[in-house]
């Protein structure tokens, strides 16, 4: 009898060492990248796929996962959902480290796993990048899925929105038992509905949310039905609003959960009213800026597809802990520091919204690489409003700006119409957070992706803040 040497290592009995051995070396690798002060967020992932490639699908077999995707919100989006389920008394996991590709994702359950498979948590929270859902999907079935928007991303990575629209509605075809929560206001997030036979949860903000607007080009400016223009009873920021077509009246959904009215956004917070199956909710944001009031009553979305208390959501956004570098604040000696990631003109335009609404004069501090993790096409700096932090007039202190594109920025802004002498260049990310952290004005860090993983690991060694994956 010939023996097949290949067979036998997929037997069960050979199948459950597998596993045990890959989730031993994902936790083993992870442990020794950290005691080495790096993240570990990906290779640990990297090395159990290799001893077992099914292995996020065994270990997500039996947890009640929500996935949230989109082009900009996710990491603040599932931070919100994380303290609702938590406030439920749920037990869970996440990954927080923003780790949100395959092997990342699979890492994380490995990590929260015992050696035979079995998941410690009830649930799981999982952030996933818009072009992996769709192999993301493939192993976990999710219950809920949450959409944050859709708009331009790093055309060198994504392409066209046409492409992360692909994405997502293959991610969501392979899970057919997910409640799957969209963005009403969002014309290309809405397209989704109609690819998809899953349950919906519509959200939507039916007011405006800015006092002052800086000028944005949409990225969806015209009807994806007929082609006729879109137009709008109010515009929240970008393309997103109170939209129907002029030509054959598709328009916005009517949200089953939505904010109807915003009565205060400041430099801290923002209070808002909710409503959501005919009642009205005051909530407390505990972060600032427009866009996290998007995030917030896509949080109170899902909590209505996971069947939770819509009055213990609602109390959890006051307390959440925000994802690093997404409106995290730091004291730095006397100086008050936030950092806001940029990574698109959509998100760096909602970052010029908020400064736009501060009354009080800030630092403001630019950052740009252009690494793998941010895409090598810098172009998209061109369609942000920067003239807008132009008429700030006396609010605007200082401006720096650092990174390797450090140039390119700099370019930007001269071309914004700030004069040179007003503009410091600053590559080393050391001397620049030095130098904000000497400031007596409050400061405003805006780094791309990379920029901020640099200077977050800066942060914790040399000021003791913790790590960005903790």
């Amino acid at each position: 009898m010939i023996v097949n040497h290949f067979d036998l290592w997929y037997t069960p009995r050979m199948k459950k060492l597998r596993v045990m051995m890959a989730i031993l070396a994902c936790r083993l690798s992870r442990k020794l990248i950290r005691l080495l002060g790096k993240g570990g967020t990906d290779f640990p992932g990297r090395l159990a796929m290799k001893i077992c490639p099914d292995l996020l699908g065994i270990l997500a077999k039996n947890v009640t996962t929500v996935i949230v995707t989109g082009t900009n919100g996710k990491t603040t989006t599932a931070r919100m959902i994380e303290q609702s389920i938590a406030d439920s008394g749920i037990s869970y996991f996440a990954n927080k480290s923003g780790a949100n590709l395959l092997t990342g994702i699979l890492a994380e359950y490995a990590m929260h796993s015992t050696l035979g498979g079995k998941c410690r948590c009830k649930m799981a929270v999982i952030e996933s990048d818009e072009a992996a859902f769709r192999h993301v999907s493939r192993y976990v079935d999710a219950k809920a899925v949450v959409v944050t928007n859709v708009f331009r991303d790093q055309l060198d990575r994504f392409g066209e929105v046409s492409q992360t629209i692909g994405s997502i509605c293959d991610g969501v075809r392979n899970s057919p038992n997910a409640v799957v929560c969209l963005n009403a206001d969002d014309s290309l997030c809405a397209s989704i509905a109609e690819e998809i036979p899953n349950e919906i949860v519509w959200y939507g903000v039916n007011v405006p949310i800015y006092r002052e607007r800086v000028e944005e080009l949409s990225d969806a400016r015209y009807c994806l039905h007929c082609g006729g223009e879109y137009v709008y009873d109010y515009v929240t920021y970008g393309h997103l609003g109170g939209y129907r077509c002029s030509a054959c009246g598709l328009s916005r959904s009517e949200p089953q959960v939505a904010v109807s009215e915003v009565k205060v956004s400041d430099a801290e917070h923002s209070e808002i009213v909710i409503t959501a199956d005919g009642a009205s909710y005051p909530a407390t944001v505990n972060l600032p800026g427009g866009y996290n009031i998007y995030n917030a009553v896509s949080t109170v979305a899902c909590g209505k597809a996971l069947n939770l208390s819509t009055d213990v959501v609602v109390r959890s956004l006051s307390s959440f802990a925000c994802g690093f570098g997404r409106m995290e604040k730091f004291e730095m000696g006397n100086t008050s520091v936030r950092m806001i990631l940029i990574k698109n003109p959509a998100g760096c335009n909602q970052v010029l919204n908020f400064l736009a609404n501060l009354s009080e004069p800030s630092v403001f501090a630019i950052c740009l690489n252009d690494l793998t993790g941010d895409g090598k096409d810098v172009s998209w700096i061109w369609d942000v409003d920067f003239e807008k932090l132009l008429l700030l007039g006396g609010k605007i202190d200082r401006l720096i700006v650092g990174g390797m594109r450090a140039d390119d920025m700099a370019l930007r802004l001269k071309y914004a119409g700030f004069a040179s002498e007003n503009i410091s260049v600053c590559r080393d990310f050391g001397e620049l957070l030095e130098t904000c952290a000497g400031q007596e004005k409050p400061v405003y860090i805006m780094p791309n992706y990379t920029a901020m993983l640099h200077m977050r690991e800066l942060l914790s060694k040399r000021w003791g803040f913790r790590d960005y994956w903790e």
